[in-house]
């Protein structure tokens, strides 16, 4: 049975004749309904206060559960960009070392290039030596050959001692034209 105090105070005894008091009985029951209205009270106010403080916990745990959920997606998304990034880094790694492979590859084709160059240069420079020597020498021997001729002659002797004294160095001349 549920007492309020409403019920203590509208409670009524029978009447006896050596019976308690009325008055002290009423007043009594007014102290123990009043203590109960304000029991009933503050429980109800603790209630309220209970039910307050427990959808805040309840809000405080939505709160946690989304941060929580937030953290790990956070979480998530860092480790898939830091995957993509490693990806990336490494993409970028090997295209580096293929384009460094083929800049040294084309490098050394054109310093074979060069080489070759060189090569045939030198080539063509000894050639064209050899020529001016078998062309120098030629014309020495036409020289020679038409000093001594022109020796022959009797007014002419004082050349021929000149042309004796000619003394022509074929590679001199070569290596100071090239």
């Amino acid at each position: 049975m549920n007492i309020s105090p409403l019920f203590i105070k509208r409670q009524e005894f029978t009447r006896v004749m050596r019976g308690y008091d009325i008055d002290e009985v009423k007043d009594f029951l007014e102290k123990i309904a009043g203590q109960i209205e304000a029991l009933l009270s503050e429980n109800e106010s603790l209630n309220q206060e209970i039910q307050a403080l427990n959808d805040t916990v309840f809000e405080f745990q939505r709160i946690e559960k989304n941060l929580q959920d937030t953290l790990l997606k956070a979480q998530e998304s860092s480790s898939r960009t830091m995957e993509s990034t490693k990806k990336q880094t490494n993409l970028m790694v090997k295209e580096a070392e293929i384009k460094a492979a083929h800049i040294i590859e084309k490098a050394k084709e054109n310093a074979n290039d060069i080489r070759n160059a060189v090569i045939s240069l030198r080539e063509e420079r000894d050639l064209i030596a050899a020529k001016l020597k078998a062309i120098i020498s030629s014309q020495s021997s036409l020289l020679e050959g038409k000093l001594s001729t022109a020796g022959e002659e009797p007014t002419k002797t004082k050349k021929q001692d000149k042309s004796e004294n000619i003394d022509i160095d074929v590679d001199d001349i070569v290596n100071k034209i090239l």
